[in-house]
């Protein structure tokens, strides 16, 4: 518009079409056209009240320009040939690229340019023309987008094994400045470390952090209710910040880090050497603070480092002074033996609980199980993996003291039947592994229940004049009758030893018995 009204404006002053042209370097031809749009609006030369503003110029140049109708192609014919199959399909949900290819089937050729430009034009397909609005920043150190993905490929290690790691990275909403933070797995400890980090970074903790659908943060997706880890929410509520996160599939809940899985692999990690987590950690921290932090932005036109520093830093929440102690929230089933698994160590509950599923809560010092509602069921020191926690109370009484390995009070309760069975229960246990005599004790009382105190004392007395320390020995004794109760001592009656049933004189013999004659004296006559 400004070289059009340049071209009307010397022209109202008098001067010569041509030599117009060779003022402004244009064609004559171009001055006679826009000269001759002039004159047929009523512009005449030479006349000193014609203003030349913005609405006269515009009129100019429709007039001098006519619109003309788009020219269309052999493909455009093709698509209104088709008009009903394509509308059809797009109506049932068939993407733009697999109806070109059913066209070509059929032996109709469509360029894809053409056919999408016909889907805009004639069905509205796509988005193209809708109305977009930008989302307001909010105020300076409120806000804080989290998102994560794939920006490293660490160097190929002994093996020649190339990985992928992941990394989570924060957006602040209104000056931009990035932190990147590498993790091994993408896991709710790793959000929580992640975040730590961050503050540290920042200075401070922003009050509102939203994050995408991922399931170490959200285990369930809902625009109005998301359901939040359980660990992630305790952590929210320690650090006093609210999560607010971004629907499913809408990127724009949360489009200042649309883009930065993008900008953090292509800009700060392509054609770097990274081999382990601590490089890239370091990496990161460079480009965040160095790199990034110092190049302007183009949407805020000032240096990120500089626009938080400035703005968004006092403003946040304090920082934290301590460490956070992660715990780790499951559900262990607890089985017939009364020991529920938490982190591969097993923690005694009440045998009220067995075949129920409780909520447990394990940090560095203790793991607390709630039964469902809240109610708190059991508090136990946090033990390593393999070992054991167990308190005795939780086991029925009458097993308690076999789990437990309870010597001292097999013991006494031999002892409550009487000194010499608990004597006798004393020598039993009497070993340098006395939990390996429990059942023997256990026996003992037994046959305490089976035979009577008296008679088993009686037993256990004799035993221990004999050294009979073996409970096997003692039930044979108690399982033979006692005695029979004796009155007066009866006088000893004579034993008679009867004659043998074979017995026989020597003289019903054939053959008398002789003498063998000793064979050393071969003086004496022999009788033979």
């Amino acid at each position: 518009m400004l070289e059009v009204r340049e071209i009307l404006r010397q022209w109202l002053a008098g001067t010569a079409r041509k030599r117009v042209a060779a003022r402004l370097s244009c064609d004559p031809k171009t001055v006679r056209r826009y000269v001759r749009a002039a004159d047929r609006l009523g512009l005449v030369p030479g006349r000193v009240d014609q203003a030349l503003g913005d609405e006269v110029v515009a009129a100019v140049i429709a007039a001098a320009c006519p619109a003309r109708p788009a020219a269309r192609g052999q493909g455009w014919g093709h698509c209104q040939t088709q008009r009903e199959f394509i509308g059809a399909k797009l109506a049932a949900g068939v993407r733009l690229s697999k109806i070109r290819r059913l066209l070509m089937r059929s032996g109709v050729t469509i360029p894809y340019p053409t056919l999408r430009r016909f889907a805009i034009s004639e069905f509205e397909h796509g988005r193209r023309g809708a109305v977009t609005m930008p989302v307001v920043d909010g105020e300076p150190g409120s806000e804080v987008q989290l998102d994560t993905g794939w920006v490293i490929t660490l160097a190929p290690d002994e093996h020649g094994h190339c990985r992928k790691k992941k990394a989570w990275i924060f957006t602040p909403v209104v000056s931009r400045y990035r932190f990147v933070y590498p993790i091994e797995h993408e896991t709710t400890e790793s959000a929580i470390e992640a975040c730590e980090a961050a503050w540290e970074f920042y200075g401070g903790v922003f009050a509102v952090v939203i994050p995408d659908n991922t399931a170490a943060i959200v285990d369930l997706a809902d625009p109005l209710g998301a359901t939040i880890n359980t660990a992630f929410l305790e952590y929210s509520q320690v650090r006093d910040f609210v999560i607010d996160p971004a629907r499913a599939r809408r990127a724009k809940d949360k489009a200042r880090v649309e883009r930065s899985v993008r900008d953090v692999r292509d800009d700060c990690y392509a054609g770097e050497t990274i081999r382990d987590l601590v490089q890239a950690r370091e990496r990161g921290l460079v480009w965040s603070v160095h790199e990034y932090g110092m190049r302007r932005h183009t949407t805020t036109g000032r240096m990120p480092k500089e626009h938080f520093l400035a703005d968004e830093q006092p403003r946040l929440l304090a920082a934290p002074e301590s460490p956070y102690d992660i715990p780790l929230w499951c559900d262990p089933k607890v089985p017939r033996d009364h020991l529920a698994s938490v982190a591969r160590g097993l923690y005694s509950l009440p045998t009220e609980y067995i075949g129920q599923r409780l909520r447990a809560r394990a940090d560095s010092q203790t793991v607390r199980f709630y039964a469902p509602g809240g109610r708190v069921v059991k508090i136990h020191e946090r033990v390593g993996p393999g070992e054991k926690s167990i308190d005795a109370t939780d086991f029925p009484p009458e097993r308690s003291t076999y789990t437990m390995r309870d010597v001292d009070f097999l013991r006494s309760q031999a002892a409550e039947h009487g000194p010499v069975i608990g004597q006798y229960a004393s020598r039993l246990l009497d070993s340098p592994l006395p939990w390996t005599r429990m059942r023997q004790v256990r026996a003992l009382l037994s046959l305490v229940g089976k035979y009577g105190a008296d008679r088993v004392a009686e037993a256990c007395s004799t035993a221990l004049v004999f050294d009979l320390i073996d409970v096997r020995r003692l039930q044979r004794m108690l399982e033979q009758p006692p005695p029979p109760a004796t009155t007066a001592a009866a006088p000893a009656r004579a034993t008679v030893i009867p004659i043998a049933r074979y017995l026989r004189d020597p003289s019903q013999y054939a053959l008398p018995l002789r003498r063998r004659a000793n064979k050393t004296t071969p003086e004496e006559p022999s009788d033979e």
